[in-house]
């Protein structure tokens, strides 16, 4: 193998995604853009095939990238790919054989601590990279790798791990992979406009969950999600306001009986019995089960 140009070719790769999402308004990218990059006067692939995961150009022996595809709005997390009891992120193999020459070039990434892309797509032809990140360890039992955000952690025993600090990893790998992409579906699914106010200015807008993250059923979802403006998203989170499993906003009562300016008056009260403005697309329509698990918990507050 030759390092160098290993680590050479990766540090290029990086530099040339890193001016990519400098242009890009939302920090994804086209199929097209991610198909290949020049290098020292060469063609490198970093994805090539369409279904094709594992990514090892020519020029290299170790994988360069990896690719999730989007497979739609549906109950379950818009990738296959799994997280792991200890927090980590797991990918699987090419198939179920181990010494399938893709699933090789992942290993030997490992070996040589030696970092890759991640693909994941957000929406149909587009993807969210993230990167660099590490083959930290290996299931072969599972037919899947385990991926990590540091080289330090590469040959890590995963098995070891206390409660703590499987709950940074967890925290770590939503902060990286979950939210981006979260927000990203939540925002397509809605237009970039708030539910409640249709305010149309994405810099301004949240991708709120029903349930909490942190909370039984608080997958990142498109259905347990909704785009919604910094000032109802803070409100809802608050109890402040409540929508009901039928899509009608409620505002706290004591709220509603409150004299105060007009961001109170317009913002909030308002807004009290209008009807959210939800995706028309029955599979991105927040869940009216959730709902109604959230709005009891406003009630509780309100009533």
């Amino acid at each position: 193998m030759d390092f160098t140009k290993e680590v050479a070719t990766r540090t290029a790769l990086f530099e040339h995604l890193d001016s990519l999402v400098a242009r890009s308004a939302d920090g994804n990218l086209a199929w097209d853009q991610t198909a290949s990059f020049e290098f020292q006067g060469e063609t490198i692939a970093i994805r090539q095939t369409r279904g094709r995961g594992i990514q090892k150009p020519r020029q290299l022996d170790a994988a360069l990238s990896i690719t999730t595809a989007f497979t739609g709005y549906g109950r379950q997390p818009p990738y296959e790919d799994s997280i792991g009891p200890d927090g980590y992120p797991r990918y699987k193999y090419q198939g179920t054989d181990p010494n399938l020459a893709a699933n090789r070039s992942l290993r030997t990434a490992m070996k040589f601590s030696l970092p890759l892309a991640y693909f994941i797509g957000v929406r149909e032809a587009v993807y969210r990279p993230v990167y660099p990140v590490f083959i930290i360890g290996e299931d072969p039992g599972e037919h899947e790798f385990s991926l990590g955000f540091s080289r330090s952690e590469v040959g890590l025993d995963l098995s070891t791990l206390s409660p703590p600090e499987k709950v940074y990893a967890a925290r770590t790998t939503k902060q990286r992979l979950h939210q981006p992409l979260f927000r990203e579906q939540v925002l397509h699914a809605y237009s970039s406009r708030c539910a409640i106010c249709r305010l149309a200015h994405p810099e301004l807008l949240d991708a709120a969950h029903i349930i909490r993250d942190s909370e039984d059923g608080g997958d990142p979802v498109v259905p347990n999600g909704m785009a919604l403006c910094k000032i109802h998203h803070s409100a809802f989170d608050r109890n402040f306001l409540g929508i009901t499993p039928d899509y009608v906003v409620k505002i706290n009562r004591e709220l509603l009986e409150e004299v105060d300016g007009p961001m109170l008056r317009h913002g909030l009260q308002e807004m009290h019995n209008s009807t959210l403005t939800v995706p028309v697309r029955a599979a991105e329509k927040p869940d009216p089960v959730r709902l109604e698990r959230r709005y009891e918990g406003f009630l509780q507050v309100a009533s």
